[in-house]
């Protein structure tokens, strides 16, 4: 893959947003009224973008920075966004957990964090199969409130059309939270620390007290020095992103667009948009769609993903290697990373491939626990990140990010942490409409526990450099 031009993929005569059409489509709804979505999509099209061009080109120069190991990723968010929970104080608390989590990745990697939401447009999932039984009746799966709707009922799972102008409104409501938030003195550093200061208060989290400690220290003294909210505007006031799966191709297409700056495409839907592990065909739909944008992109990679697939696809979806488009986010399942994650490292090096590395801990460690429930085990899902940073370590390569499905919401649904969760405890609040998220305990724990990963691997590279 060539480093000596620059030349973008969405430049290509040969792409156009409705080439998709022509490929192979999985996961996708069939819709049984065709005049319908014809009549949703051409509505969606005159509505303006959820996002700024110029913001994706910014999240893609910060993603740069990533894969250079000049700074590291955090995404995170719902496992599937949903209408009926919608609410303001969901989206802060969300929010609020994330800005504590970079806060304390911060620390530890001695680096800016770039933050990106798995927020304001993650309303569509792939489903194992078509259909599920309950009770001896068999329905069409749920596949995500912009597809059909989760009541287990024949109405409810038949796809409706209208649901993607009500993703559409709520994407749009939640993205102007979130602008609000990040700029309005919500996000100031010093209020972000003090809720660290709040969780690490209690006894069981006693062990990460140090480093809320030391986060703490430099807060007061940079006060000291007269560097404030006030004084310094980067510490008032944060970036933050937002991303989804690029699953229903007919909402992504009505909401590309041609960019009146670079004259490029733009998937106007979200910031950041990715390919899931069951959607990553060379010559499918998805990727024939997310190769022509210019957003960020994100590819995930399972124990399937072979190291010639790999090849095509970074060569479909990034054929100027530049740093910042790509984005490999690893889903293995603890005990697994090291016998897929090395020949996939590998397969980068041979291409001499720019690619930013993330760790998607959550989807390879699902289990049913004991009382029917789908989790996920808090120990599981740090193992699988312990060993994807070792591996990097190992390959001499860099680890450059995670990827949580996460809420700030009390849930259980995760056993484990600091609060542990129990298998018994699940049925108190289990209120996701897919798969098992992170509490806002847990999503900060975890965020501690990469924190000191980062840090030892950042001490012993000075120690080596030193040596």
């Amino acid at each position: 893959m060539a480093q000596t031009t620059i030349r973008d993929a969405a430049a290509s005569p040969a792409w156009d947003k409705r080439g998709w059409r022509d490929r192979p489509r999985i996961q996708m709804p069939d819709y049984p009224d065709a005049a319908a979505v014809q009549a949703v999509e051409a509505q969606l099209a005159k509505y303006p973008l959820l996002i700024f061009a110029g913001e994706a080109r910014r999240l893609r120069a910060h993603l740069a920075d990533v894969a250079q190991g000049r700074a590291f990723l955090l995404q995170g968010g719902d496992c599937a966004e949903s209408f009926s929970e919608f609410s303001a104080d969901n989206i802060r608390d969300t929010f609020k957990v994330m800005l504590q989590m970079a806060v304390v990745l911060t620390w530890g990697a001695q680096l800016p964090v770039v933050k990106v939401g798995r927020m304001a447009g993650q309303f569509a999932k792939p489903r194992s199969a078509p259909t599920e039984t309950i009770g001896g009746v068999e329905l069409p799966s749920y596949r995500g409130d912009i597809i059909n709707g989760f009541d287990f009922t024949s109405q409810s799972r038949v796809p409706d059309p209208q649901r993607m102008l009500a993703a559409y409104t709520q994407a749009a409501a939640t993205l102007n939270l979130l602008r609000a938030f990040s700029t309005g003195g919500y996000a100031d550093i010093h209020r972000v620390q003090s809720w660290i200061s709040d969780f690490t208060g209690g006894p069981e989290a006693a062990r990460y007290r140090d480093i809320a400690d030391r986060i703490s220290d430099a807060m007061a003294f940079m006060s000291a020095a007269g560097v404030t909210g006030e004084t310094a505007h980067q510490l008032a006031h944060v970036e933050f992103y937002t991303s989804h799966e690029a699953l229903l191709l007919e909402y992504e297409e009505a909401l590309a667009r041609t960019d009146s700056t670079t004259g490029l495409p733009v998937a106007g839907s979200g910031h950041m948009i990715w390919i899931g592990d069951r959607t990553r065909q060379p010559d499918g739909a998805h990727v024939e769609f997310c190769r022509g944008v210019q957003n960020p992109i994100g590819l995930k990679c399972g124990p399937s993903t072979t190291a010639e697939d790999l090849k095509v696809l970074m060569e479909k979806l990034n054929p100027a290697n530049e740093p910042g488009r790509l984005t490999l986010i690893a889903r293995f399942g603890a005990g697994k990373v090291g016998d897929h994650l090395p020949r996939l490292i590998r397969a980068v090096a041979e291409e001499g491939a720019n690619v930013v590395w993330s760790c998607d801990p959550m989807h390879g460690n699902v289990i049913k626990s004991s009382t029917g429930y789908k989790t996920r085990p808090f120990d599981s899902i740090l193992r699988e990140v312990r060993e994807f940073f070792a591996i990097h370590k190992a390959e001499g390569t860099i680890p450059g990010g995670v990827h949580f499905e996460m809420t700030g919401q009390d849930v259980t649904e995760c056993t484990g942490g600091v609060r542990a969760v129990k298998d018994e405890d699940l049925s108190d609040r289990y209120h996701t409409a897919c798969d098992p998220r992170l509490n806002a305990s847990q999503s900060l724990e975890l965020a501690f526990l990469v924190a000191e990963e980062l840090r030892g691997r950042r001490l012993n590279g000075a120690l080596d450099k030193a040596v």
